[in-house]
């Protein structure tokens, strides 16, 4: 199966799979919604956002773990492959797994705005949809350029149904699966 847009090549998703085992250290490839996205890598601030989140997902569920930048299929229809900055999913989840996971058994992924002329449609437009369309429970957005935390939950027919934002230093629920309660106060301190 190949994906093309008007204006770029079509491009089999075991060439982009490839391409991305030789990506630059200075970014991230995905292949999302049929075209490729080139993603900084994080800054300081971005990675202390996902400590704390790793964090607060270990004091209240234990049973749980946050992993990093895990590749992941995400469009089975467009063979699509994100890297989200992190995705929940039970403790030695992806033991055995490929390099490329199906999302199954997934309960959270995550994303944390980037400092790039991209973010808004990556983050904001194209991976709300391409999780949907995956079945993942949840989507956590932590917004630094609004200075915002947003669930997006009960995904059905490509979108997410229910979506909650909430500024920094407020309390958000994360429903079930996941069923925790986050205190965004801290995230003031991570670079706006």
């Amino acid at each position: 199966m190949t994906a093309s847009t008007p204006d770029r090549p079509r491009i089999l998703v075991e060439e982009f799979e490839e391409l991305a085992r030789t990506e630059p250290e200075t970014v991230r490839l995905e292949f999302i919604n049929g075209k490729i996205e080139v993603k900084p890598v994080p800054d300081g601030d971005h990675d202390e956002v996902i400590r704390w989140l790793q964090r607060q997902c270990m004091q209240h569920r234990p049973d749980l773990w946050l992993y990093g930048e895990r590749r992941l299929k995400v469009a089975s229809y467009r063979k699509g492959r994100a890297i989200p900055d992190g995705a929940l999913a039970p403790d030695e989840h992806f033991v055995g797994r490929a390099e490329w996971s199906d999302p199954d058994g997934v309960l959270m992924l995550v994303e944390v705005t980037s400092r790039d002329s991209d973010t808004n449609q990556r983050d904001r437009v194209d991976k709300p949809i391409a999780y949907a369309e995956a079945g993942i429970p949840v989507y956590l957005l932590i917004d630094r350029d609004h200075h915002t935390v947003t669930v997006h939950c009960e995904p059905e027919g490509g979108r997410y149904r229910s979506l909650t934002t909430r500024p920094y230093g407020t309390t958000i629920e994360i429903p079930d699966p996941v069923g925790i309660t986050l205190e965004t106060e801290r995230l003031k301190h991570y670079g706006g």
